[in-house]
């Protein structure tokens, strides 16, 4: 069948799918828009603290409510819990440990016999977030960061933060102890409000409209032998690219709306309907648009800077190295793996304390066995990727770290010819290993999804029709440096 004119198929796409995209991101979004203005301007006013929090927490009560009803309750059991938890251990200097166990067993106690799986799943962003809350608490209460257990207005306030309860991203309580403060309005604040939101619109519509259907319309395959592996190339570098526009710039994550699951068309577009959390490394994403208009990161992160970044996608679409690409695809859920779990398990040794930060993660995320899957196997690739190019930079004296060397840095070859051909071609393969691993998160994918043992015959075969790539990729990087060590 013949191809329409390229002037038929961009009004085809302006009005079936650019136009509705946008329009329902609007609709799903500016109820929680006007909760975060309204408690702004609450929290400007001179009222007591303790009204403030109560404001808050009104206002996380009705967004929980907004978007999971009366399964909300499982939300707030949770951090009854955790506050319990604290309360009863607030002469202990383990909480951290204690919490952490807790809330995992809670979380999966939760998904295998409380509820359904689908309708726990409804729910996982947002209670992923009040764990990860309580958790950071704790810890911070264990160093010394927090000088008390705060009261139960205040822990509650800080859980039910309206800028974060839904989708994210996780904030220190030394974060929202300052957003209680508050700053007066100002025109750089507006305007970088509507700058992210604006952002996270266009990587919308770049995961709805751009990967599936300018795709297939600018880089088209026909016949069913000679190109078959072409096809099926140019399908999971699409899939992959959906996959992270879908979770990068965090705004579209509203999209993502809790109570169903699979493909929702409407008026032809396709808004990917989730778990309420992406699927892929990263986690829980966030809604930038309103979280920021409070709050900027505060100790225990060392770098205080006005606003909270969530994420760099220019770092994961071209990153230097997998590290790389994994840390800036959700910044605020690597901080706090670092902080709160990675370095703690550093007296174990680097390759133990990697694998138990992914761990966390895949728990956190819940029991998805192509999640654990992928973040298992970051886990190895990262490792193995880090300590090679760490031994290639000693031997080389040379800039091919897997992070970025500061200008000071006492390497001698920093702008060689080979030191950037080297460094392009780790990003080459942190490319291909993001495309392979984001292959098993195609549409299939969801439709099996209520079934564990298809969605590990799913992603079993997804991989083996890739000959296992990626995993005999780092097998053989891993040989190579105990060659070299």
């Amino acid at each position: 069948m013949a191809r329409p004119s390229r002037q038929q198929f961009f009004q085809e796409l302006l009005g079936g799918c650019l136009l509705p995209t946008a329009q329902q991101g609007l609709e799903q979004v500016w109820q929680l828009l006007v909760i975060c203005l309204v408690c702004r301007l609450l929290w400007r006013l001179d009222l007591p603290s303790y009204m403030k929090h109560l404001s808050t927490v009104a206002g996380g009560f009705y967004a929980l409510y907004l978007f999971f009803e009366l399964h909300m309750v499982w939300v707030v059991l949770l951090s009854l819990l955790c506050y319990l938890i604290l309360f009863l251990c607030r002469r202990s200097s383990s909480r951290g440990p204690f919490l952490s166990v807790t809330v995992l067993i809670y979380l999966l106690l939760g998904e295998l016999h409380m509820m359904d799986t689908n309708t726990w799943h409804k729910m996982r962003g947002s209670q992923m977030v009040v764990a990860m809350k309580a958790i950071s608490l704790a810890f911070d209460l264990d160093r010394g960061l927090v000088a008390s257990v705060p009261s139960p207005v205040e822990f509650m306030g800080y859980i039910y933060f309206v800028g974060t309860v839904i989708f994210g991203p996780w904030i220190s309580f030394g974060s929202y102890m300052e957003a209680a403060a508050s700053r007066q309005l100002s025109r750089p604040w507006f305007l970088k409000a509507l700058s992210s939101w604006t952002k996270s619109q266009l990587c919308l519509v770049a995961s709805n409209c751009v990967a599936p259907y300018l795709f297939p319309y600018f880089v088209p395959v026909y016949g069913e032998t000679l190109l078959r592996k072409r096809r099926k190339s140019r399908r999971r570098c699409e899939v992959a690219a959906g996959v992270r526009e879908r979770s990068l710039l965090p705004l579209q994550q509203l999209l993502r709306e809790p109570p169903q699951r699979g493909h929702q068309h409407a008026g032809g577009s396709r808004l990917h309907r989730g778990e309420g959390q992406p699927e892929v490394v990263g986690g829980d994403r966030v809604f930038v648009g309103c979280g920021f208009f409070f709050f900027k990161v505060t100790p225990p992160l060392p770098s205080a800077t006005r606003d909270l970044t969530v994420a760099r996608p220019l770092h994961v679409e071209f990153p230097r190295s997998t590290v790389e690409a994994v840390t800036s695809w959700n910044l605020p859920m690597s901080r706090w793996l670092n902080a709160y779990f990675f370095k703690g398990a550093l007296k174990f040794g680097t390759f133990p304390a990697v694998l138990m930060t992914y761990m966390t993660s895949a728990l956190l995320h819940g029991l998805s066995f192509h999640l654990g899957a992928v973040l298992l196997s970051l886990a190895f690739m990262t490792y193995v990727e880090h300590v090679l190019r760490r031994r290639l930079a000693t031997i080389l004296n040379a800039c091919v770290l897997s992070r970025r060397c500061q200008a000071d840095c006492a390497h001698q070859n920093k702008k060689a010819p080979w030191v950037y051909f080297i460094n392009v071609a780790f990003g080459a393969l942190a490319i291909f290993h993001l495309t392979y691993l984001g292959s098993v998160f195609d549409s299939s994918s969801e439709d099996v999804d209520g079934d564990e043992e298809s969605i590990v015959s799913h992603t079993v075969q997804k991989w083996t029709e890739l000959s296992w790539a990626s995993h005999w990729l780092t097998f053989g990087c891993w040989v190579f440096y105990r060659r070299i060590l």
